[in-house]
């Protein structure tokens, strides 16, 4: 409901035999291309800011240009930039990319893929990823102090120019191999071509990051990479035959575009690469240690296309565990309410919500009382205006209930800021008169920021925690406020320490606080929150235990960190808007 921004999702292919063997067997030359862009509408889901593509031809001849890329601006970035595609840009190698910002730079400087060139060969680096690094500042530290300068301060820019110097080292080691193998001229040349090592280079660059990560790149010589974060936060699944090897940020995405069985698809592991070579053969290779895994469940609640066998099901069993706590929250009534769901990612938790119903016997009856509208163009200067324009995204069905008889359970997938709910849906639905409103998220309260590339990054974004510090106030309890904010700043890599805000609450108090804030003035039906349990998402979704929004367990030391800044500023903040 409330469109949170993952920060992107990436396709590679690198095609393993002639291309005149795609040509003569699918009849065109641009079958890398046709591939390449359907991979990426197909997850257009993840990124609608900006896309880019590249390509490396392997087999041209010197002094022609042998490296593509493209970039465009905007959702119809995808079209734009494959209708500039030509067959001269046609080879052996493909890259694609859609973006979301999770830093709030903007503009076509910041749309991936990024590049590196140079003159040989070997030394031309194209990278882009779906990645948030929570401890940039380190790295730019540790670049300047070898007397490098990157241009613009950013992961995504330091990181080309890291790893770039690594490869840098690489093709040097190379170069004095066969120098002392008394090989001359092109001949050195071909050597280094043929004999990189990206695993030297991914091991020398990615030990010095914390973050969630999938890194792809490409080569001038011919490498193409993806290496994943070694504590599995963000996906990445590969495909390997004879013609060619594929990945992408999600399993269904390459089971349509190649027409593949779900085991046919592998997912990479963490702190593992996949790396082919110049020649086409590739292999897996353990880049960093795995750590305890912490893949993340937002993928699996809200991001990731829910077509994806495991998904679905997952989602459908989110919805069927919520069944228990809805049953008491319409006190047994399951035949004077209706049950409905907001459009469009929580249709399958739904599913699995009536689905669970029904397997106790009930009989449920469900109508679709909510209907997004297309987006409505905010043309209007002024707030006022601007703001009832956005209350109207979402319609209702009338007559879908029975006035002040019918409860209304509406299920979503998350809660997180809660002003959609406060303009609009609360507002639609009692339109309705429902006897009771029961709105249900089939995912935890959400109480902390994501630093690993989901664009929530401030404290007073969320209902949960702006609700937990009104409770904190009315109950004079600032001395925890206080005693928080100094550990904070004494130990900002010990612990999480803003976790020691919410225990003094139980879940129910907090939910209350949320539905006082709100509460629509003026509205007339009660409203209950029902949300998620910890242990009914692991239940749900036992391979993705990566819960860090809900519990403020962090997996890295980046995260623990900025989370404790962030209360640090939230507090800053108040204070000064207090002076």
């Amino acid at each position: 409901m409330e469109q949170l921004k993952h920060e992107c999702g990436v396709a590679m292919i690198r095609l393993l035999k002639p291309l005149d063997y795609y040509e003569k067997k699918y009849g065109t030359w641009a079958y890398g291309f046709n591939k390449l862009y359907l991979m990426m509408e197909k997850q257009h889901n993840r990124g609608q800011e900006g896309a880019g593509i590249a390509s490396v031809c392997l087999h041209k001849e010197p002094g022609t240009e042998y490296m593509f890329r493209e970039k465009a601006e905007g959702k119809d970035a995808i079209t734009e930039i494959f209708s500039r595609v030509t067959q001269e840009m046609a080879g052996e190698l493909y890259m694609g990319h859609l973006r979301y910002s999770t830093t709030g730079k903007s503009g076509l400087t910041f749309v991936h893929p990024f590049l590196r060139r140079n003159n040989w060969r070997a030394k031309n680096l194209c990278l882009c990823g779906n990645f948030n690094m929570t401890n940039i500042d380190e790295v730019f530290q540790f670049l300047t102090a070898q007397g490098q300068s990157p241009r613009i301060y950013g992961d995504s820019y330091i990181t080309l120019e890291l790893m770039g110097h690594r490869l840098d080292r690489e093709v040097e080691r190379l170069f004095s191999e066969a120098k002392e193998k008394g090989l001359e001229g092109t001949e050195i040349t071909n050597y280094i071509d043929n004999h990189v090592e990206m695993a030297n280079v991914l091991k020398k660059t990615m030990e010095h990051y914390d973050g969630g990560y999938v890194m792809c790149g490409l080569t001038g010589s011919g490498e193409m990479f993806s290496v994943r974060d070694p504590w599995g936060i963000r996906p990445a699944f590969y495909y390997r035959d004879d013609e060619m090897v594929a990945l992408a940020s999600e399993r269904p995405v390459l089971q349509t575009t190649f027409d593949l069985q779900c085991e046919d698809v592998h997912e990479l592991k963490p702190g593992e690469a996949l790396i082919v070579r110049r020649n086409g053969e590739s292999h897996l290779e353990q880049i960093m240690p795995a750590q305890q895994l912490s893949a993340c469940s937002f993928e699996r609640i809200y991001f990731s296309r829910g077509s994806d066998r495991d998904i679905y099901q997952e989602r459908k069993r989110l919805g069927e565990q919520l069944t228990p706590v809805i049953l008491d929250a319409i006190n047994g009534d399951v035949e004077n309410t209706v049950f409905s769901y907001i459009p469009n990612t929580a249709e399958v938790a739904y599913y699995g919500m009536t689905d669970g119903f029904r397997r106790q016997g009930y009989n449920v009856r469900t109508e679709k009382v909510v209907w997004k509208d297309i987006k409505l163009r905010t043309f209007i200067s002024a707030n006022t205006e601007r703001n009832d324009l956005a209350a109207h995204v979402y319609d209702i069905s009338y007559g879908s209930l029975r006035p002040y008889e019918d409860n209304l359970v509406i299920i979503d997938d998350s809660i997180v800021r809660g002003t959609t709910l406060k303009e609009s849906i609360f507002k639609i639905l009692d339109r309705l008169h429902p006897k009771k409103i029961v709105m249900v998220s089939s995912s935890p309260q959400i109480r902390y920021p994501d630093y690993y590339g989901i664009d929530m990054a401030r404290l007073e974004e969320f209902c949960a925690f702006r609700a937990t510090m009104a409770l904190i106030e009315e109950r004079g309890m600032w001395q925890l406020v206080n005693d928080v904010y100094l550990a904070c700043k004494r130990n900002p890599l010990s612990e999480n320490h803003v976790r020691a805000l919410y225990e003094p609450f139980t879940v129910e108090e907090i939910n209350q606080k949320i539905v006082e804030m709100l509460r629509p003035q003026g509205m007339q039906a009660p409203i209950e929150l029902v949300f998620q349990s910890i242990e009914g998402l692991h239940e749900a979704c036992p391979n993705h235990p990566g819960d860090w929004y809900f519990t403020g367990h962090y997996p890295t030391p980046g995260g623990t960190r900025l989370v404790n800044q962030a209360f640090v500023n939230y507090i800053d903040s108040k204070q000064k808007q207090q002076q």
